[in-house]
């Protein structure tokens, strides 16, 4: 006589439970935040451009930074790159990096007033009459920039020229912030494309077809090549370069650096000679160094551009190349 199969007994509730509690919480801490960073963007809008930027750089380096631990970061990497910078220096920088980042997130949030500030920057550098050729022509164009002043000034600043400029940007982990970033940085000008596969095969599309695109090399990928950057080796992707070779596109290193009148110095260096993806990314970290050595507190010391190179440190394996 066949016997009954036995279901085996149900698991624990607890088991099942937890995984939708720490869901439902880490939401919730997304929504609180993002109420949190609309209601400062709210209040700041209320006062001129030039007062909102001041107060949007206390903000952030003088409560964000502290909490958010942003000082310690900066700190970190300093001692990383640059051991021998003075004590008194890097007091500085941790404050004047945070102050960076308040001021850039205000001027993305308030796209009208950067556009009018940017309208008639002249465009400086050796690579300008690069840009204005491959305009004329309709050649697609990588404008490569990285986290340092207002990587955004740029894009501001050639669309209110009639060039046709896409950027390419990475969706947030909080959804509830990333809906009104991503409609407020659209309103600098549009087309955006998403770091995802339906993005990505759009932006190829418009570089093929003459556009523009701009993108930021200074992240860590776990996928990428360990490159030297400001004397170490740092995981950096391959991606741009090969798009720029695969589809005969000019690489054009170019950078919206903050000036202390409230202006920006649009900056379009000489454009990386074709060879194969690894010389011209190491070429463009090359470039961004030299910017950022001369600009120190407006590069981004918060982000992990050093991860697993230190001593003891597991690289991250897991993280998919993020072209910028």
């Amino acid at each position: 006589m066949a016997q009954a199969s036995r279901r085996p007994p149900n698991p624990p509730e607890t088991v099942t439970e937890a995984p939708n509690i720490a869901k439902k919480l880490r939401r919730l801490n997304y929504w609180i935040t993002d109420r949190a960073i609309r209601g400062v963007l709210a209040a700041l809008r209320l006062v001129p451009f030039d007062t909102r930027r001041t107060l949007g750089a206390r903000f952030v380096s003088g409560v964000v930074a502290p909490l958010a631990g942003f000082r310690k970061r900066v700190r970190e990497n300093l001692a990383l790159v640059l051991p021998e910078l003075p004590e008194a220096e890097v007091s500085r920088m941790i404050r004047a990096v945070p102050a960076n980042m308040g001021r850039t997130i205000v001027e993305l949030y308030s796209p009208e007033d950067l556009k009018a500030r940017v309208r008639d920057e002249p465009f400086q550098g050796p690579g300008v009459a690069a840009l204005e050729q491959a305009h004329r022509t309709g050649r697609g164009v990588m404008l490569v920039t990285g986290h340092i002043g207002n990587y955004d000034s740029l894009r501001a600043a050639l669309i209110a020229r009639g060039y046709r400029v896409g950027g390419l940007y990475k969706p947030m982990r909080n959804p509830f912030f990333n809906e009104h970033y991503v409609a407020t940085i659209s309103r600098i000008g549009q087309p955006l494309f998403s770091r995802t596969r339906q993005g990505m095969a759009a932006m190829v599309r418009f570089l093929r077809e003459g556009g523009m695109v701009g993108v930021v090399l200074d992240q860590h990928t776990g996928l990428g090549e360990p490159l030297m950057f400001m004397g170490r080796p740092a995981m950096t992707g391959l991606a741009v370069a090969e798009m720029a070779l695969r589809y005969d596109a000019l690489l054009l290193p170019c950078y919206g650096i903050r000036r202390d009148d409230g202006g920006f110095t649009l900056w379009f260096d000489e454009p990386v000679e074709p060879s194969d993806a690894m010389t011209m990314t190491q070429a463009l970290n090359d470039d961004l160094e030299r910017q950022v050595r001369a600009h120190m507190d407006q590069w981004l010391w918060t982000h992990r551009r050093w991860k697993g190179m230190r001593a003891g440190e597991k690289p991250d394996d897991e993280q998919a190349e993020e072209a910028p």
